[in-house]
C-alpha cells in the first residue's frame, strides 16, 4: 500500500484523513502542529498520541522532508546557501540571512523558471517544474531546524516565479502564516513578482495579507522587454494600473524592486522616467546593485549606485539600498541556480 504525505495535505485534508482512521478531528491539529511548529520529522516524536496511534499513522503514511545536498556559508556575512533535492530528484535552492536581530530566508516556488529574464541565473536554467506547498514550506522548517533559530521574515524571492505557481504559493504562505503552523506574522512576509498582471489582480481581489513586491528594473518598454521577456505581455501600462489597483484596493504600499545594471538602466534619464512612473504609486524603491552571474551585464561602481539613488530620492517614497549579502557563494540576488 502506498503510503500518503501527510505534508502534502492541506489542514482541511488533513483532518478528512484523520477522521477517516476512526480518530477525533483534533488529533489533525496536534499533528499538524508536531509538523510546522515543532518540525517533527517522524511520528515518533508526538509524544501526546499513544504509541498505538502513532504505529497507526506510521503503517499508512509518512512525513516528507527535504534532503540537504549541499550547503555553503558566507565567512563575512553568515548567510547560508542550501541546495535540497527533492523527493524525484530534482534540486532547488534556498538562502538564509542573518542581519542583526533579523534572521530572513529567502525560499524558492519553482524548480528553475521560465521567464528568462537576462540579468538572472535561475532563467538562464530554464523550467522544470512547480514547487509543491510542502516542498515551499519546508524549505523554511530544514532551515530553522538546521540553524537553530526560527526564522523572523520569509521573501518568496529565490528560484521561479511566484505567481505562475499561485495556488501552492498561497497553500504553502497559509501554513507559514498559521499561529499553529510556523506562525510568522504576514507583515513578515513577502512575495515578489515578475509582474504576472492577472494573478496580480487576483491576488488583490482575494486580500491576502503578505506583502508584495515588483521586480521592475527598467523604465521604458523596450528596456524591460530586452532584459525581461514578460514584459511584451505585460508591458509597463498594464504593470503599473494592475500596482495601483493593489495599492488602493489593500491600503498597502507596495515595494518596487529595481537591479542596476551598468550603462544599461542606471542613467539620469532613467532616473527622471522612474520619478514620472511611480508618481501616484504608494510605494517604496528597493535598489540592488546587480551580482555577477557571468552574462555581458556589469554592477555600477558604487559612487554611480548611490548618485542614483540620491536622484530619486524626491518621490514620496522610501528609497533603500539592499546590500549583497551571499554574494560570494552565489546567494546573493539573481544568483541561485543549479544543475539537475
Amino acid at each position: 500500500m502506498r503510503k500518503s504525505n501527510l505534508k502534502s495535505m492541506t489542514r482541511q485534508q488533513l483532518e478528512r484523513f484523520v477522521v477517516s482512521m476512526g480518530e477525533k478531528r483534533f488529533r489533525a491539529s496536534q499533528i499538524w502542529s508536531w509538523m510546522y511548529l515543532r518540525g517533527a520529522v517522524s511520528f515518533d516524536a508526538m509524544t501526546d498520541l499513544s504509541k498505538s496511534l502513532r504505529a497507526r499513522f506510521h503503517r499508512v503514511a509518512y512525513i516528507s522532508g527535504l534532503k540537504c545536498i549541499d550547503r555553503k556559508a558566507s565567512p563575512t556575512s553568515g548567510t547560508q546557501k542550501y541546495l535540497w533535492e527533492l523527493e524525484d530528484g530534482l534540486r532547488a535552492e534556498s538562502v538564509y540571512i542573518p542581519e542583526g536581530k533579523r534572521r530572513t530566508v529567502c525560499i524558492s516556488s519553482q524548480v528553475g523558471c521560465a521567464l528568462g529574464c537576462r540579468f538572472c541565473a535561475t532563467g538562464r536554467m530554464g523550467f522544470d517544474r512547480n514547487l509543491l506547498a510542502h516542498e515551499i514550506v519546508d524549505q523554511v522548517i530544514s532551515i530553522w531546524r538546521d540553524v537553530g533559530e526560527k526564522p523572523t521574515n520569509v521573501v518568496v524571492m529565490g528560484m521561479g516565479e511566484p505567481f505562475l505557481n499561485y495556488e501552492n504559493i498561497i497553500q504553502a504562505l497559509a501554513c507559514i502564516n498559521d499561529p499553529e503552523g510556523i506562525a510568522i506574522g504576514h507583515r513578515k512576509v513577502t512575495v515578489s513578482t515578475a509582474g504576472i498582471v492577472p494573478q496580480l489582480y487576483r491576488y488583490t481581489q482575494e486580500g491576502h495579507p503578505y506583502k508584495l513586491a515588483i521586480s521592475l528594473n527598467a523604465t521604458t518598454d523596450a528596456q524591460r522587454s530586452r532584459l525581461m521577456p514578460v514584459n511584451k505581455k505585460y508591458p509597463l501600462k498594464e504593470l503599473l494600473r494592475a500596482a495601483a489597483e493593489y495599492t488602493r484596493r489593500s491600503r498597502r504600499r507596495l515595494t518596487f524592486e529595481y537591479v542596476l545594471l551598468k550603462g544599461i538602466n542606471d542613467t539620469p534619464d532613467d532616473a527622471g522616467r522612474l520619478l514620472s512612473l511611480l508618481k501616484g504609486i504608494p510605494c517604496k524603491v528597493n535598489l540592488i546593485a546587480y551580482n555577477t552571474i557571468g552574462t555581458k551585464f556589469c554592477r555600477p561602481d558604487e559612487d554611480h549606485i548611490h548618485a542614483f539613488a540620491d536622484s530619486i530620492r524626491s518621490m514620496c517614497a522610501p528609497v533603500t539600498l539592499r546590500l549583497s549579502r551571499g554574494d560570494d557563494i552565489q546567494g546573493a540576488c539573481g544568483q541561485l541556480t543549479v544543475q539537475q
